[in-house]
């Protein structure tokens, strides 16, 4: 059963602009793994917007936006071998997560030049 849906739009030229002219927003927004992994594509900030797009999409399906004891740079966007996005968390994100006792989380990103998406699908925990 589904427990929550969430997506996003956003332009990448918005946060392009943002990583581009903001000290430290990279960082404040994506994790060391995330900003490795963009930074070696050939359209980085398509990669960086599509991953800003799944955790707002995640906020929503959630239904919490980003609570307290929750940080956007513990939610990571990272791909497994065969290019399969999902999504980790780390630190106090992860414990906050973990008491929710969701189930499965999806994720799905599609970006071109322009516009960046992505749809987060959360089930619910079986008991």
């Amino acid at each position: 059963m589904i427990k929550g849906i969430g997506t996003d739009i956003i332009e990448v030229e918005r946060v392009a602009q943002k990583i581009q002219k903001e000290q430290g927003f990279r960082e404040l927004v994506f994790s060391v793994a995330e900003i490795n992994y963009c930074e070696a594509k050939t359209n980085k900030f398509e990669h960086y917007a599509a991953r800003f797009a799944a955790k707002e999409a995640l906020g929503k399906a959630l239904g919490l936006g980003w609570a307290e004891g929750t940080t956007i740079n513990e939610v990571e966007i990272l791909n497994r071998q065969n290019g399969q996005p999902y999504i980790h968390f780390l630190g106090e994100t992860a414990a906050k997560i973990a008491a929710l006792n969701t189930g499965n989380i999806y994720v799905s990103l599609s970006h071109i030049k322009t516009f960046a998406t992505a749809i987060v699908i959360i089930e619910q925990q079986h008991a």
